[in-house]
């Protein structure tokens, strides 16, 4: 799982490794995603991890942890951009699937 940090110009200003899942799951803390981007002065962030399974389909969980994330951001003022499931070549954008 890593974090994109960018800037209200939506530059990226860092790259934050927020976890390194297991076979099974990446753990999505809202709290390692936002002390990141707040110690980079970050307003606004992009959060993406893999599928080894090579289906880039977002999982129940993904969703969940993302809704969890979009809203402790919005308490703090970091806006969640997207999140990115990646999986065999190919990605889906959770922001593009309404799931945001």
């Amino acid at each position: 799982m890593v974090a994109l940090l960018l800037d209200t110009r939506h530059r990226v200003i860092g790259i934050h490794t927020v976890s390194i899942g297991t076979i099974r799951c990446s753990p999505l803390e809202p709290a390692e995603v936002l002390k990141a981007a707040l110690l980079a002065n970050a307003a606004v962030v992009i959060v993406a991890h893999n599928h080894p399974s090579g289906d880039p389909e977002p999982s129940a969980e993904d969703r969940a942890a993302t809704k969890r994330l979009q809203e402790a951001g919005r308490i703090v003022g970091v806006e969640l951009l997207d999140h990115l499931v990646i999986g065999d070549g190919r990605w889906v954008s959770l922001k593009e699937r309404g799931d945001m």
